[in-house]
């Protein structure tokens, strides 16, 4: 039985805003979140599309849900702020909403990937994560996490994700929220480490791109051993 095959509950959990939601892993994590019962806000270069998208999403879960707003405005309503953009747009925007997401828990899941996107990528920042916290500053805290799973089956709840999540940050609270969220989305998160570690999952994404492809598989991941 997958662990959210079950009604959805509605209680007091903290409010999540996705920017990038209207993409397939973003949209993906909204929907089993405000399954799990969180106030879920998708964010998007415009509120017109995530409207949209929420509406999409909320048909699917069969209750309304699901919000959609612009990103800076979805980062100003919520306390934990997950980013799920393409590294194209990473910089512009983790700088349109710095004063959104200062004193709260910022959640980067992106990957720098360029041309082939079977191979390693590191950015000038050494990693999309570090690169967030330079930019937003000592008064976020940024954790990466979900860099390795495959948006493929997130919007099945009946699927159980076969791959571990990565959990890596310099705030042992922050990785609590994130763990926390890991586990609703009906996962397993490693504590990683330090935000620097964000280099091993970030790196990974690419490795499992090639790994699909010569397998000829959609949905690889990772699993770590050895630990209960």
């Amino acid at each position: 039985m997958s662990p959210l095959d079950k009604e959805i509950e509605l209680v007091d959990k903290k409010t999540l805003a996705v920017l990038g939601g209207t993409g397939a892993e973003g949209s993906g994590l909204a929907f089993r979140w405000a399954h799990s019962g969180y106030d879920v806000i998708i964010g998007s270069r415009t509120s017109e599309k995530a409207e949209r998208v929420a509406g999409e999403l909320n048909a699917d879960l069969g209750h309304d849900l699901i919000r959609g707003m612009e990103n800076a405005v979805a980062a100003q309503q919520a306390e934990v702020v997950v980013l799920t953009v393409p590294y194209g747009a990473h910089g512009p925007t983790v700088e349109s909403v710095k004063d959104a997401v200062r004193g709260k828990v910022f959640i980067d899941v992106t990957v720098p990937i360029a041309p082939p996107v079977a191979t390693v990528t590191l950015p000038a920042g050494r990693t999309a994560a570090e690169e967030a916290q330079a930019a937003l500053g000592e008064s976020v805290w940024v954790v990466s996490a979900f860099q390795n799973v495959s948006a493929t089956h997130l919007r099945d709840l009946a699927f159980v994700a076969n791959c571990d999540v990565l959990v890596a940050g310099d705030d042992a609270d922050a990785k609590a929220v994130t763990m926390e969220l890991v586990e609703a989305a009906g996962m397993k998160g490693i504590d990683a480490g330090p935000l620097a570690n964000a280099i091993v999952a970030e790196s990974l994404t690419p490795v499992l791109i090639h790994i699909n492809k010569s397998h000829k598989v959609k949905a690889s991941g990772i699993r770590i051993t050895g630990i209960d």
